[in-house]
């Protein structure tokens, strides 16, 4: 049966509101919660991006039901792996059971605050493959001294573990990356209804295990009042996703989609408060074999409207499909 979850959405909510948010999803009856961990906004008319994890860790302790994940986690630059893996143990001891590590390449948005440069997307998947490999064997309750092409690890060991430990996704966009998570990881994760990525996970060893998508909505008594919140807050997601991971800043999203119209917007984004309109956007997921699909409500100030609706409406007519 397929599943239906919410986004924490960083960059649009403060810390508190995001923690209330998650609360008014369990309540509303999603049935799993992702959160994005970004350093910026993508657009600065978003407005927020707090720390994920400290946010994590509250909802943790503000839920009892949902599950919680990372949508995603770069653990490359930004964080270094073996701190990666030190979260997610906690994590999954704090939500008790109820964490999920998602893990993804990153993009320079986020990521170029540390230095260093920004590495080609071949080198971001390498590094990604060995950073996952000391997250599980840490995760594992190893003892890890590990001397790599691209990172040092000197005789780390956790020492709060969980007894199950986090499953552990990894998020795709190419051939690359498909098969690196279907060799290593317990689920896949992606932003778009690509059959083909999901046969490419499946033919590296990903067949039967749980494949999650996102999608962002905006809903809205008005229809035009949403198609312009979308277009305002989410233009920036309708660009390529290897240009987007490339670009360094709010700035350098607001000049690559400055010719996005509002119309392009209402193609590419369910907008207004027609359930039917909803669900045919997640039924492109559900035909492409994704088994849980996260939904963001675009619009932090927004949230509390959208989760009445879905309780009532939006939720109910997912389900029936």
């Amino acid at each position: 049966m397929v599943q239906f979850g919410y986004t924490m959405m960083t960059e649009q909510a403060g810390p508190r509101a995001l923690v209330d948010h998650v609360v008014g999803a369990e309540r509303a009856g999603f049935d799993f919660s992702v959160t994005s961990d970004h350093y910026f906004p993508w657009l600065d008319s978003q407005g927020h991006s707090p720390y994920a994890w400290s946010v994590l860790g509250a909802a943790a302790q503000a839920t009892y039901r949902i599950p919680l994940m990372t949508y995603v986690t770069c653990p490359t630059k930004r964080y270094h792996p073996a701190v990666i893996a030190q979260k997610a143990a906690t994590m999954q001891l704090l939500s008790e059971g109820r964490f999920r590590l998602g893990l993804g390449s990153g993009e320079q948005l986020n990521e170029h605050v540390v230095g260093g440069g920004w590495p080609s997307a071949r080198t971001r998947v390498e590094m990604l493959e060995e950073a996952v490999g000391i997250i599980r064997a840490l995760l594992a309750g190893d003892v890890v001294n590990h001397r790599g092409a691209h990172f040092e690890v000197d005789n780390a060991k956790l020492w709060d573990l969980p007894d199950t430990p986090p499953p552990l996704g990894i998020a795709v966009s190419g051939e690359r990356s498909c098969s690196l998570a279907g060799r290593l990881a317990d689920l896949v994760i992606a932003t778009e209804p690509k059959s083909e990525l999901l046969d490419a996970f499946d033919a590296h060893g990903g067949t039967g295990k749980p494949r999650v998508g996102q999608l962002p909505v905006c809903y809205d008594p008005d229809t035009d009042t949403a198609v312009a919140r979308a277009h305002e807050q989410f233009r920036w997601s309708v660009g390529p996703w290897p240009v987007n991971a490339e670009l360094p800043n709010p700035a350098a999203f607001a000049g690559a989609n400055e010719h996005v119209r509002p119309e392009d917007i209402a193609e590419a984004i369910p907008c207004g408060s027609d359930p039917d309109v909803f669900a045919e956007a997640v039924a492109s997921y559900i035909d492409a074999g994704f088994t849980e699909i996260a939904l963001i409500q675009i619009g932090g100030d927004h949230q509390e409207p959208f989760l009445d609706w879905s309780q009532k409406t939006l939720l109910p007519a997912l389900r029936a499909l």
